[in-house]
């Protein structure tokens, strides 16, 4: 599964959000209700778990949960 469908999945799980959009340019924060501050370390710690990656603290950004894709692209960062 592409990186981009396995973010897709984990905020989709994570959030219990069934009708989050598979586009690169699907915006999430401010646009998900239900991705708020508290939701954001849920999901973090998701893509730790699923990718083996540790996010810092100092690593987390408003710009990476844009969209669907800023968030891909964060996690291929730390995969790379």
């Amino acid at each position: 599964m592409p990186p981009l469908e396995q973010v897709r999945t984990i905020l989709s799980e994570t959030l219990g959000v069934t009708q989050l959009g598979r586009e690169r340019d699907t915006p999430l924060l401010g646009s998900v209700p239900e991705l708020d501050s508290m939701a954001v370390a849920g999901v973090i710690t998701a893509l730790e778990q699923r990718f083996d990656i540790e996010v810092l603290d100092d690593e987390i950004n408003a710009r990476h949960f844009a969209t669907l894709g800023t968030l891909s692209d964060f996690v291929q960062s730390k995969l790379a």
